[in-house]
């Protein structure tokens, strides 16, 4: 086998890839460790989503932790064993989450009749008003009554029918609950652990990378739900105050829908305002979009950067792109973890670039 010889006259011993311009040998590099990365990625997030009925409680359980991890020091220091201290949070958490969801469903199943009833008229008003884009809403509308009337009917044999759902929803939350308990109690002797099984400098950047995870989750776990507190309030009274059905109910929902971004509040504030279309016509309506709009426009300009800015650092196109991507892999759970994961990577990935940009 003869070697080609250049028109010099001298045989080429160069390697294949060596013949390639430098450029393109880089962005060909550069191109594998990105389909590595990607590979490696998406099997880590396939396992995440196959093994969900572990993942997803553990998950929600640091979140949960990472809330009321202040509560634990704050009874010690007062004499409370870490044991009981613990408890006492988780039954206060319990307490909590039962008593909006209990908020929430009884007071839109209960106003659902009302509503119902008053949907046909709201068509009406806006067929009046609006003309023929009107007449295709009142159609809309009058096609939404028979809906409303079922729900409680549909409620009723989804439960009947999806008892194995039922049964994964409370294994899953005893599991996340359990979990809570032990990260609360024991979570302060997560260092010395890892430094039993991790040499020195690699232990060190562990714990660091994992405090700092937290501390991100933690951040976003507070800054959300005090600027769910606070939206929740004020729409609740603004619905109170213009008669609106639910308005307690609505209230919560608009607390549960803060915890995902965007559209969480787009979701629950649409809800609202429907209610209240439903209910008093386009009038009610509207002051109740304005309610939530001012809500929102304060949340935003106010509250947004005074809280957020100190806990999470997360451009609004990151977090937008989060929750979609969140919602995609694992529908509304994916949509509720994706930013407090998205916050996590991200503090990870700022400990690793001060160490690798710090000093030998």
């Amino acid at each position: 086998m003869s070697v080609e010889r250049p028109p010099g006259g001298q045989p080429d011993h160069r390697r294949p890839y060596l013949m390639l311009p430098p450029a393109v040998r880089g962005a060909a590099a550069w191109s594998v460790a990105v389909i590595l990365l990607i590979a490696v990625a998406s099997l880590v997030v396939f396992a995440l989503v196959e093994l969900r009925a572990a993942t997803v409680p553990f998950v929600l359980a640091l979140l949960g932790a990472a809330l009321l991890h202040p509560v634990v020091p704050w009874l010690v220091r007062r004499g409370v064993s870490r044991s009981l201290a613990a408890g006492l949070t988780c039954i206060v958490l319990v307490a909590a989450v039962a008593g909006v969801i209990v908020l929430l469903v009884n007071s839109l199943v209960n106003s659902a009749p009302h509503i119902a009833a008053s949907l046909p008229a709201a068509g009406k008003r806006l067929a009046d008003w609006l003309g023929p884009f009107g007449e295709k809403i009142q159609h809309a509308l009058t096609n939404a009554k028979g809906e409303t009337n079922s729900l409680v009917s549909t409620l009723t044999s989804g439960v009947l029918s999806g008892l194995g759902l039922l049964t994964q929803l409370i294994t899953g939350g005893v599991l996340a609950l359990a979990l809570v308990f032990f990260f609360l109690r024991d979570g302060h002797r997560t260092g010395d652990a890892i430094r039993s099984y991790l040499p020195g400098r690699g232990a060190e950047t562990v714990i660091a990378c994992a405090g700092r995870a937290f501390e991100a989750m933690a951040g976003f776990m507070r800054g959300t739900t005090l600027i769910a507190l606070i939206d929740a309030g004020f729409i609740t009274i603004g619905l109170l105050a213009l008669g609106v059905p639910g308005a307690p109910g609505l209230g919560a929902l608009v607390f549960m829908g803060a915890y995902i971004p965007f559209v969480g509040a787009f979701l629950s504030g649409t809800v609202a305002v429907l209610v209240a279309l439903a209910d008093g016509g386009l009038g009610t309506a509207l002051w109740a979009l304005g309610v939530v709009l001012t809500v929102q426009m304060i949340e935003g300009n106010i509250l947004q950067p005074i809280i957020q800015s100190r806990t999470v650092e997360l451009h609004p196109a990151t977090i937008m792109v989060a929750v979609v991507a969140g919602a995609g892999v694992a529908g509304i759970i994916g949509a509720l973890l994706a930013v407090p994961v998205c916050a996590a990577g991200s503090g990870v990935i700022s400990v690793l670039r001060g160490l690798a940009t710090g000093p030998e």
